[in-house]
């Protein structure tokens, strides 16, 4: 047995379905592309040109949720199999596109520059408990219009695993393709076996903008998995009870469905999400409150129900430090993240409502996250009886240290942490320096750093992303990108 964790019953959940659907009829779906609405017209859906509007029926969400996949995998750089979007699997990522990093030296907020990324896609490429890379800052030392896909280039130069990524415009999407299709040895073999999902965000309510669009209608078309981010906030943008913005994120997440699938059927996507609770207080969007988790996990089950690959943002912090607020936020929403089973939970090092990673954050979620796992590892039945012939072989001793059974079973038993987390005694503790987790975060960063080994590709290879990079940098008015130096990075340059 494993444990679960469900927050919905089923008829609770065919309800969700069934509003999900007249809502796609009445009010329908605003869509500001134009091809979108020619695929949807031409598959049977109701257009009106003037408003924009399409209303799609649920013969046609059937057909399009019928021709999606039900699972796919994700390969790293060594085309290996590392991540599977399907079932109760359950991976971990750092959250994408944060736009400030939290300076270790100064407890400061800051502008993350091309160094800051390149020393966080190396952490994340050491430590095992997170699955897969995200394009997880935006560098504010390069040009605004090429953002995105240079946050690819920089990641995909010290990178191995699969990674979680986003265009910001129509045409830099092409430009990530290529790249993407460059160190998969091509299109063909990017689309067999990829190693990266594109995130697609319709807008609340029930509206998608040109660009997403476009990006979710490219991705399809090209066999790249794109990953639905519904983000409906309660009480703001959509309706302030939490069983009625997962009412909204359904309707918004089978539109993405159907256009995904009328563009290409079969195409992989995935069922995701950042919605949140609304603070009536402070206007913020809250994404480490309980009622964000019971969102998440609630239109997980959804998706689930539909056999849709999960995606959602959970593990985050909405504080400003990494202090008990922190832990607080990130290890509540990690563990019921695993527990509900959802495929991909991106949000690792994240704090400040998205917009802040952290170093010492990451480090220390990659131990809750470790946990988690562990947690819904379950309980194992290692021996047959359970404990019957040890406890008797024992009796009243209480001699297990040194049983031979002890040292078979449990580093399979045990979550072993890290020294992040301390579990010495208070002397012990007091007489190496009587350290707080963020400072022994902080050095065990650095520590990790001398363990990080270079990916397979080829300096040719390297070299093409770089002509491909400093292309587009010049479209956009940069003569040259930022120097990767040997203190952040491997010296090219």
């Amino acid at each position: 047995m494993k444990p679960v964790f469900r927050i919905l019953s089923e008829e609770e959940i065919k309800k969700i379905i069934d509003e999900a659907f007249l809502l796609l009829k009445d009010p329908g779906v605003r869509i500001h592309n134009t091809e979108a609405l020619d695929l949807l017209e031409s598959a049977g859906a109701e257009v009106n040109r003037n408003d924009r509007i399409a209303m799609i029926t649920e013969d046609l969400v059937w057909d399009a949720l019928d021709s999606s996949p039900e699972e796919f995998s994700l390969f790293d750089l060594n085309r290996e199999e590392k991540v599977i979007y399907g079932g109760d699997a359950v991976h971990f990522d750092p959250g994408s596109a944060a736009v400030n990093i939290l300076d270790e030296e100064t407890g400061k907020q800051r502008k993350p520059l091309t160094g800051d990324f390149i020393r966080f896609v190396k952490l994340v490429e050491i430590l095992p408990a997170l699955d897969a890379q995200s394009t997880a800052m935006i560098c504010a030392d390069v040009s605004e219009e090429i953002g995105d896909l240079y946050r690819l280039y920089l990641a995909l130069l010290y990178m191995t695993k699969p990674i979680i990524t986003g265009a910001f415009r129509k045409d830099t999407w092409w430009v990530m393709k290529e790249m993407l299709a460059i160190v998969c040895g091509g299109e063909r073999e990017l689309a067999e076996k990829p190693v990266a999902v594109f995130d697609v965000c319709p807008s609340p309510p029930l509206l998608w903008s040109d660009l997403t669009c476009q990006n979710l209608i490219d991705c399809a078309r090209n066999g790249i998995p794109a990953e639905l981010v519904s983000m409906p906030l309660a009480g703001a943008t959509s309706p302030v009870t939490l069983m009625a913005a997962v009412v909204q994120h359904a309707a918004e997440c089978l539109s993405g469905v159907v256009i995904g699938q009328t563009a290409n059927s079969g195409a992989p996507i995935v069922w995701g999400g950042s919605p949140a609770s609304f603070d009536m207080r402070h206007g913020t969007t809250p994404m480490g409150s309980v009622e964000t988790w019971m969102i998440d996990c609630a239109y997980a089950e959804v998706g689930k129900h539909l056999k849709m690959p999960t995606h959602a943002y959970l593990g985050m912090s909405d504080s400003k430090l990494v202090d008990a607020q922190c832990g607080l936020e990130s290890g509540g929403g990690a563990f019921l993240a695993a527990l509900a089973g959802i495929n991909m939970v991106s949000g690792a090092g994240m704090l400040d409502f998205e917009s802040c990673q952290s170093v010492e954050k990451m480090v220390i979620d990659a131990e809750i996250i470790g946990m988690a796992k562990r947690l819904v590892g379950g309980l194992a039945v290692r021996d047959e009886p359970i404990a019957l012939d040890i406890i008797r072989r024992h009796g009243h001793s209480a001699d297990y240290l040194s049983d031979p059974h002890t040292l078979k079973w449990f580093t399979k038993e045990q979550y072993i942490p890290s020294r992040v987390l301390d579990r010495r005694q208070y002397d012990s503790w007091m007489d190496e320096g009587a350290e707080n987790v963020n400072m022994r975060a902080s050095k065990y960063a650095e520590e990790l750093l001398g363990f990080y080994q270079p990916n397979r590709l080829s300096p040719e290879m390297k070299s093409e992303l770089k002509k491909i990079t400093e292309k587009a940098a010049r479209k956009f008015g940069m003569d040259r990108l930022p120097a990767i130096t040997e203190k952040n990075g491997d010296g090219i340059t």
